[in-house]
């Protein structure tokens, strides 16, 4: 299980081709990389998987190859053929896909094995990596900290207090199976990537935040950044695990942030206890050469309180109700949730 989905096996991926399995959305959610928080996100799990299927069919009527096979709603428990997101007449929780392998990655201190992954990996795997692209430069986004504006062609000498626009996408590879997340030197992610080809794997990010990119304009919404998992299956790369969502992604609407991140922010201005104690455990954690940095961290996150779970909650489905087009929820207007969102 992932810190907010439940995979479930039918078929185990093998030597001779890709498994079969679902992704049920659970309403948990993670920040900060500290897995499972205290406390779930109302409505979150359907809102999820109702928005990335609607992605994933996007991208199949753009002729992006991906391992999306459809989704079930909550009454067919699974059974039976998956469906395509408009046969439901309910937002589904339970999306049908494809299963690749993801071989054991060893590490000794801080020190990984891809030979190691690769050699168990064959031709369908995980990809290793995260694709990671950028149209604008957000609060909160970590490329604050790790380059300058200059390097983009901006004027800027520091980055300002507000988002800044990229004159065009650009595209990182950072690591996925680590403990602790890193961002790569194009070298590196090269090494990383096995059989699967970088520049195919930059053209498809590209793709994919493309498409997603025009349906969040035709929505209302301004989309920030994103990434990409991704599939090797005998040379052909499928786009994996989900898109294009609250969680994945970062969106704003009339100016205001309205993803994920809010609850980063939510937990950087109200419970800086710990998201100091995070950030000085993964510190200790590297210095240490160590990749266990959880058993370092003294403090734990504070539940969010009732009334900002409901605006997050109202967030996550008014949101997927204005991006699909289509009322899956009773939720309210999204713009009342934007005003709500912005008094947090």
């Amino acid at each position: 299980m992932t810190s907010v989905k439940e995979i479930h096996v039918d078929r185990e991926p093998d030597a001779d081709g890709l498994g079969r399995g679902t992704f049920y959305f659970t309403d948990d959610y993670s920040v900060f990389d500290w897995g499972r928080m205290p406390d779930r996100i109302p409505d979150k799990g359907t809102a999820l998987c109702t928005m990335g299927a609607a992605n994933f069919e996007l991208l199949d009527v753009n002729h992006v190859p991906t391992h999306y096979r459809g989704v079930y709603e909550e009454v067919d428990a699974g059974a039976g053929e998956p469906k395509e997101l408009g046969e439901c007449e309910t937002p589904p929780r339970t999306m049908a896909i494809e299963l690749a392998r993801v071989p054991e990655l060893p590490v000794d201190g801080e020190a990984y094995d891809y030979e190691a992954f690769h050699a168990a990996a064959g031709d369908g795997y995980v990809i290793p990596l995260e694709i990671v692209f950028r149209n604008t430069v957000p609060e909160g986004s970590s490329l604050r900290k790790r380059r300058s504006p200059d390097e983009f062609g901006l004027s800027y000498e520091e980055w300002p207090d507000e988002p800044v626009d990229l004159p065009e996408p650009i595209v990182e590879f950072s690591t996925k199976f680590e403990e602790q997340d890193r961002y790569l030197s194009r070298p590196e992610a090269d090494a990383i990537a096995g059989k699967a080809s970088l520049d195919r794997l930059e053209e498809l990010a590209l793709g994919v935040n493309t498409v997603v990119t025009m349906r969040a304009e035709q929505s209302g919404f301004t989309h920030e950044d994103g990434k990409i998992e991704v599939v090797y299956d005998d040379g052909t790369l499928k786009v994996a695990d989900v898109v294009g969502t609250f969680d994945e992604n970062r969106f704003s609407y009339d100016g205001q942030e309205l993803s994920k991140e809010v609850v980063r922010q939510y937990y950087r201005r109200t419970d800086p206890e710990w998201v100091d104690a995070v950030a000085a455990a993964k510190r200790a954690a590297r210095e240490a050469g160590d990749a266990d940095w959880r058993s370092r961290c003294e403090e734990t996150p504070e539940p969010l309180p009732p009334t900002v779970l409901d605006t997050v909650s109202d967030l996550y489905t008014a949101g997927t109700n204005a991006y699909t087009g289509f009322d899956w929820f009773d939720a309210p207007p999204l713009d009342d949730v934007v005003d709500r969102v912005a008094d947090l």
